[in-house]
């Protein structure tokens, strides 16, 4: 991606838009069993992905994209194959594929080893699952995203986003098995940091979702009190009193959502 580009997904893992615990800093639900369940289960391979995203491209497209992937088949050092996975995942980003952008930005992040390239390619198959209506494409970008996170907290552990990443991801695409997981693993959280403004944030955002508005306020007040100039509380709180049908508080939270984020 531009830097432009990977600035601004860098800025939503924040949203995840998305480590730390005890001891060994390992959460619960997060095992070496679910990762490796994560990608043995994939419902499709990726090389078909990127055979039927290039057979959708136009003839420029195509050939600045072929252009790219010959280069980086030729390419010997690290460092230039870094660039070039950078720049595929950008083209396959700025062509609206998120599920080839993110195999490229985890070809990044494996070969970076750092958590934010980690985080980044987390957030690039988070994007996939919120934006693809195929089945077999969301499972895909859901098992990808959860290996993603679970490396970059592994790399972190004390970084809170991308806790809240992973969870986000299961609250997306819950698991047949276990729909709460997601919501669970927030509340877990909230346990663990009664007064973190992500994790708030991202209870409150899932309340007004499923039309709790009432405690989408009371989590999204308590996230205010935090943190008073928070754009994403702010705005937050315009919907939830929205949705509770409270015209004053909406315009008045509208507002200063409008002048923290103009």
């Amino acid at each position: 991606m531009t830097k432009l580009q990977w600035g601004v997904i860098a800025a939503a893992l924040a949203l995840f838009l998305t480590l730390y615990l005890g001891c060994d800093r390992k959460p619960k639900e997060i095992s070496s069993l679910d990762q490796s369940r994560a990608l043995a289960t994939e419902s499709t391979d990726v090389q078909a992905l990127i055979s039927e995203a290039r057979g959708a491209l136009a003839p420029a497209q195509s050939a600045e994209v072929l252009a790219l992937e010959e280069e980086l088949a030729a390419a010997l050092d690290d460092s230039t194959k870094l660039r070039l996975n950078k720049a595929l995942s950008s083209a396959w980003y700025s062509l609206e594929e998120p599920s080839v952008a993110g195999y490229y930005a985890q070809a990044v992040a494996e070969l970076a080893g750092t958590a934010e390239s980690w985080s980044i390619a987390g957030t690039t198959y988070t994007i996939c699952i919120q934006r693809s209506e195929e089945a077999r494409k969301r499972e895909f970008c859901t098992g990808r995203a959860v290996q993603a996170f679970e490396s970059a907290i592994s790399l972190a552990p004390d970084d809170m986003a991308n806790r809240v990443n992973l969870a986000l991801v299961y609250t997306a695409n819950p698991p047949a098995d276990n729909p709460m997981k997601g919501i669970l693993m927030l509340r877990e959280l909230n346990q663990e940091a009664p007064d973190n403004v992500l994790v708030l944030n991202a209870l409150g955002r899932l309340a007004i979702r499923t039309g709790q508005f009432g405690r989408a306020v009371e989590r999204l007040s308590q996230a205010l009190n935090a943190e008073p100039q928070n754009p994403t509380t702010v705005c937050l709180l315009a919907q939830a009193y929205e949705g509770q049908g409270d015209e004053a508080q909406a315009a008045v939270f509208a507002e200063r959502c409008r002048s923290l984020t103009d």
